[in-house]
């Protein structure tokens, strides 16, 4: 991989060998900054995801009355001022790249007295808050939005806030957290019904500081989320695991670049996560799943990935929760297995830090993969594991700004006749700093 300015350059080269770890779960490390800040005491957290958005979280809830300070050792600690006690800021918010940070705290800040205004950069700006701004406005919050609902966004809290129960029109993890924390510091049972299960860390979590939260399954996996509020969160220490998202790039890089055999420990595996794993597997992986344990209330565990004759599958839309934001990489497998590989229900990749099915589509093509692009997903014709592209130049990649599409081509160009180029790298740090350097460090392993 060669430095071209601010561009880089992603090659064929020495198979992929050796034992890494990646960057801490990013969902569960937003959730720990921002319960940690509604705990009256200190909470301590290790593993901790340093990345862009994470930090952005942190920052926001420093504004909001939290003491949080990064010790020598890697561990955070966070001073909370308990819940209903959050402080009105003094300036806005910047969440900079993070649709997370952004849609959980209008949630968590939906039912305080105070007035907030959240700003963010190009990318973020251009994603949609609607969905969020629904069922809080419902509990009484009220917002001034830009122009389609949309950063920046002026909101002001209510004290009491109106419990509801609310069922998403969309499965989304983000709108379903949201409407709970808002739940928090609300009179009563908020209730959160959600057709199709999405990542639970926020139940689990909650639940481990204390939070009255109980979850019912109907017969047909209907889940009803309940929290009653005024809620007390005790302080805690957790212990974040590695994000199977950040997992998916070297586990693909692996399976789809001859020779390689990589091991990722410590790789957090809530089922709720782990569609992309399951996916791969049913496309003939070599991957091994090792050393199942639970730390923090969380199931881990490593996972050893070898090449890999892959063959393409239709993908079951009700998986979609479970692998969202893994689906970039999974079509890079896809366009290296034999076969044909069908997706649909992905209508959310449209509105995420980009268009992420038209710019999967848009790049595969230039690397010589045969893409057919729907409005609710891709049908990807696999080469057979054979190298994508060809020509004398390498082609330029626009990534847009969006962390995970900048990521997957530097993966698929692993696996190319003269590699491709990557427009701006720079977004990777909002979730996996060190990203190239893991790269260069399992090819020198080799």
């Amino acid at each position: 991989m060669t430095m071209i300015a601010r561009n880089m350059l992603f090659e064929p080269g020495a198979p992929l060998r050796g034992t890494v770890s990646v960057p801490g779960d990013k969902s569960i490390s937003h959730r720990s900054l921002m319960l940690s800040a509604l705990a009256v005491g200190e909470s301590r957290v290790s593993g901790l995801l340093e990345g862009e958005d994470v930090l952005a979280t942190a920052g926001a809830m420093r504004a909001l009355g939290a003491q949080i300070e990064r010790s020598a050792d890697g561990v955070w600690h966070i001073h909370g001022v308990g819940v209903g006690s959050l402080v009105q800021p003094t300036t806005a918010l910047d969440m900079g790249n993070s649709g997370t940070s952004t849609r959980l705290l209008m949630g968590l800040l939906a039912s305080h007295a105070l007035t907030a205004t959240f700003i963010g950069d190009a990318s973020l700006s251009k994603r949609p808050m609607g969905r969020v701004t629904a069922p809080l406005g419902l509990m009484g919050a009220q917002f001034m939005t830009s122009p389609g609902e949309r950063l920046p966004l002026t909101m002001r809290g209510i004290v009491p806030a109106v419990p509801i129960e609310y069922r998403l029109p969309v499965a989304s993890a983000q709108v379903k957290s949201a409407v709970l924390l808002a739940g928090l510091n609300a009179p009563g049972i908020t209730r959160v019904i959600e057709p199709v299960p999405t990542r639970d860390h926020s139940e689990r979590m909650l639940k481990g500081f204390g939070v009255d939260l109980r979850v019912e399954t109907e017969t047909d996996g209907t889940r009803i989320i309940s929290v009653r509020g005024e809620a007390e969160l005790r302080p805690q220490t957790l212990v974040v695991p590695g994000d199977p998202s950040s997992a998916a790039f070297p586990i693909v890089a692996a399976l789809i670049t001859p020779g390689s055999d990589v091991t990722v420990t410590n790789v957090g595996m809530n089922p709720t996560r782990t569609g992309i794993f399951r996916m791969l597997q049913a496309m003939g992986a070599d991957l091994t799943i090792t050393n199942e344990r639970e730390v923090g209330g969380e199931p881990v565990a490593d996972l050893v990935a070898r090449h890999s004759t892959l063959t393409g599958i239709d993908v079951p839309p009700d998986i979609a929760p479970s692998m969202i934001d893994e689906f970039p990489i999974f079509f890079v497998a896809a366009a290296h297995a034999q076969g044909i590989t069908r997706t649909s229900g992905l209508d959310e990749l449209r509105v995420k830090e980009s268009d992420r099915l038209a710019l999967m589509a848009h790049g595969l093509a230039r690397i010589g993969a045969s893409v057919e692009e729907r409005e609710d997903g891709l049908i990807i014709t696999g080469h057979g594991g054979d190298p994508l592209g060809g020509g004398n130049s390498a082609p330029t990649i626009a990534a847009e700004l969006d962390h995970r599409i900048a990521m997957s081509f530097a993966i698929a160009g692993l696996n190319t006749r003269g590699g491709l180029i990557i427009d701006d790298m720079s977004p990777v740090a909002t979730s996996f700093p060190g990203f190239v350097e893991l790269l260069s460090g399992l090819r020198g392993a080799a």
